[in-house]
């Protein structure tokens, strides 16, 4: 999937896979990181969600990253927040207080980027990618991210040939596969939500389940 996908769906508002309220499972699973207040988090991929939002709100500084400006743009302003607007590489820096948004692709990340970086929170990346892409953006994240970097996956798992991504399925052994060699993968918990996914639904999928893992440093 080229960046041009992704910029077509914010600028024609195809954003069904903005949540309008923070994700709960990171409510309830984050605080068992233990992280210490002031530890920054990397989100790929972030959108306008407010999941940034809770995040600086638990004392962290946040890095997000997002390859649509109309999207960074829209979540500063939706949170009456003014931000400053620097340069940093290949990317446009929004920052207000503890948050930070990177528009750009997040291939142009590099190690020294992250280097504070004590976790990192995956909601909308993985599933959004399709898998040689997605292969390629776990070896990125394993390869930048600082050995004792923890964190947050939340994924979905569905008979992919009964509706086309995105969002994609990721099976638990995809997960493993892409992600067992840098984090130890603490399987945190699976949840039926067919019944609540109309789209799902209407596609004839049969069976739709998310499932969270918590990411522990090797």
């Amino acid at each position: 999937m080229q960046p041009e996908f992704w910029q077509k769906r914010w600028e024609l508002n195809q954003i069904g896979f903005h949540q309008s309220e923070v994700n709960p499972y990171l409510q309830q699973y984050w605080p068992q990181l233990n992280l210490t207040e002031g530890s920054q988090v990397l989100v790929p991929l972030c959108g306008k969600s407010l999941d940034l939002v809770w995040l600086a709100g638990q004392g962290h500084p946040v890095l997000g990253v997002e390859l649509s400006e109309k999207a960074v743009e829209e979540f500063f302003r939706e949170q009456e927040l003014t931000p400053q607007i620097t340069e940093r590489g290949a990317f446009k820096v929004y920052r207000a207080g503890s948050l930070a948004l990177w528009c750009g692709d997040f291939f142009g990340l590099t190690a020294d980027d992250v280097a504070d970086c004590a976790a990192v929170y995956d909601r909308a990346a993985l599933i959004a990618l399709p898998p040689p892409m997605r292969e390629q953006y776990a070896a990125h994240l394993s390869r930048i991210l600082p050995s004792a970097c923890e964190g947050l996956l939340i994924t979905m798992d569905y008979d992919q040939a009964q509706m086309a991504g995105p969002p994609f399925s990721v099976r638990d052994d995809d997960v493993q596969a892409l992600l067992a060699g840098r984090w130890q993968l603490d399987f945190c918990e699976v949840r039926d939500i067919l019944g609540e996914s109309w789209k799902f639904l209407q596609a004839g999928v049969t069976r739709l389940e998310e499932r969270v893992y918590r990411l522990m440093a090797r």
